[in-house]
């Protein structure tokens, strides 16, 4: 890197752990490092610091928690495992897995982080590590670029490794004119690519979306995991950017918790909303070393399929889906049992054939382990089919459960009092007490429960949250197309084939 190069990323790199030294980056310190001059804009004006703004503060402390129950000594097994570089515990959403083991491993340090927020927060840091972690585990893909790529790769991944840090990504262009590729919108500098080179790096313009949990975040991967056509070669790139880099301007939608007047009426908006961000690029300037796919519309596609990379990320999002899953049934049964419904055999039916979609769920997950394989090289490749299979289905069994959920629940979600004010006030307090308890729990406690599940369901966070379910692998059809890819069809056309050869009988 030369000079100039130096001089701009000066202050931008998000700074080794201090704890380094046998330890994990606690939360404390995460915090800090989020006050580093991003450039974050709500309601128009630049948040001067994310870790204070009401839009976000809530959402950072619930993400240093995060950083705390992996820097916990007594979840060490759980969370970590021991750099092969440093020989220090780093993450273990980093290890490349050689054994199912390693697998079932990463599972579980997966499902301990997500139910620090019940499953409510997607892009944990564990999830983007997935995929950098399958990028590390087949440079080779990246090398088709260029050995320099691959070494590019392979050096990110260790350092955010031995830093624990977080990235995100940016990968889903606009939704300008999806008739038209890329180099044919009306500007080619609307989708996020590239508008100059130079000796040191290259110099980027344009914008990207959606990067989930991006104000939380250390670092931004922009890529593309949309089809690219001939001529879209300036979009077909791979890049991390620290979240801070001069000419990078996040815009997250509108928070959730800004609704959110106290944490009763509210227990899960005014906790856990990651928020969302459309990311817009102009001249940001990428040194060489943090450029790992270059003008490559191939290696650009070759990443999400011919490493384990997607099937690493989304082992993370299934085991997040899955936590979220059982919070909900048992949100479900408490009310149930709340309203004296429990019992009823048509609720149980109901309560059944929910349970059975969750356990759909968390048997392909651990699928995923049991029936992985090992490549050449001694990495274990999660079950495809196995993770594209429940994936496709998600789409149409969540908005099931929920719907069930109202069902079950009738009016009791909006039959509540106006706010916690209504239960603190002498000359409303009496009859909120008498006519809003419950046959097994006074009126605080069931006003509690079920505005966790209005906040559940019924919210903007709510049903952001299900948009999110829905949306979160892409489109039904292409995670379909990818189980299309992904299934055996060979087994069952030889049978057919068989029956069609056997000899006549008669």
């Amino acid at each position: 890197m030369n000079a100039q190069s130096k001089r701009e990323m000066t202050n931008l790199e998000p700074r080794p752990s201090s704890s380094q030294a046998g330890g994990l980056r606690p939360g404390d310190e995460y915090l800090r490092s989020l006050n580093d001059g991003r450039a974050v804009y709500m309601d128009g004006q630049l948040v001067k610091d994310v870790t204070r703004h009401p839009a976000f503060a809530a959402s950072a402390r619930s993400a240093a928690r995060l950083f705390d129950t992996a820097a916990d000594p007594s979840l060490r097994e759980r969370m970590t495992f021991v750099s092969p570089s440093s020989g220090n515990p780093v993450l273990r959403a980093y290890q490349i897995p050689r054994t199912h083991a390693d697998l079932k491993a990463k599972r579980l340090a997966s499902e301990t982080w997500s139910e620090g927020s019940f499953g409510m927060i997607g892009r944990t840091p564990d999830h983007v590590a997935g995929f950098f972690t399958g990028y590390a585990a087949v440079p080779e893909v990246f090398a088709a670029g260029g050995q320099q790529f691959a070494d590019n790769v392979v050096g990110f991944y260790e350092h955010l490794r031995e830093n624990h840090l977080w990235a995100t990504y940016a990968i889903v262009p606009p939704q300008i004119d999806r008739s038209k590729p890329a180099h044919k919108q009306t500007d080619p500098t609307l989708y996020a690519g590239v508008v100059k080179e130079r000796d040191d790096g290259i110099v980027i313009s344009g914008a990207q979306q959606l990067a989930t949990a991006g104000v939380l975040s250390d670092y931004l991967y922009l890529s593309c995991i949309h089809p690219l056509q001939p001529g879209d070669e300036n979009y077909a790139i791979g890049v991390a950017l620290p979240m801070n880099a001069p000419g990078m301007k996040l815009y997250p939608r509108r928070s959730f918790a800004l609704q959110a007047a106290n944490s009763f009426d509210y227990p899960l908006s005014s906790r856990f909303d990651e928020t969302d961000c459309f990311v817009v690029f102009k001249d940001v300037f990428v040194p060489w070393e943090h450029v790992f796919i270059y003008r490559n519309t191939q290696v650009c596609r070759d990443q999400w399929w011919r490493t384990p990379s997607h099937a690493y990320g989304n082992l993370q999002a299934q085991a997040r889906y899955a936590t979220k899953l059982r919070f909900m049934m048992g949100l479900a049964k408490r009310m149930n049992e709340m309203t004296g419904n429990d019992a009823h055999p048509q609720v149980q039916v109901q309560m059944g054939e929910m349970a059975a979609q969750v356990q759909l769920v968390e048997s392909m997950l651990e699928a995923q382990e049991t029936r992985a394989t090992i490549d050449a090289k001694g990495v274990v490749w999660p079950c495809a089919k196995s993770l594209y299979a429940i994936m496709a289905l998600q789409s149409e069994m969540n908005p099931r459960m929920i719907d069930m959920i109202r069902e079950l629940t009738g009016a009791a979600m909006i039959s509540l009092p106006s706010s916690l004010q209504d239960l603190e006030s002498p000359e409303t307090a009496g009859d909120i007490e008498r006519y809003m308890r419950s046959a097994n729990s006074d009126a605080r406690s069931r006003i509690a429960l079920m505005r966790m599940a209005w906040d559940f369901i019924g919210t903007e966070f709510g049903n952001r949250s299900q948009q999110y379910e829905k949306f979160y692998g892409g489109a039904s059809f292409l995670v379909k197309q990818n189980m299309y890819r992904s299934y055996d069809f060979a087994r069952g056309t030889a049978m057919v084939d068989a029956a069609l050869n056997l000899p006549p009988e008669l």
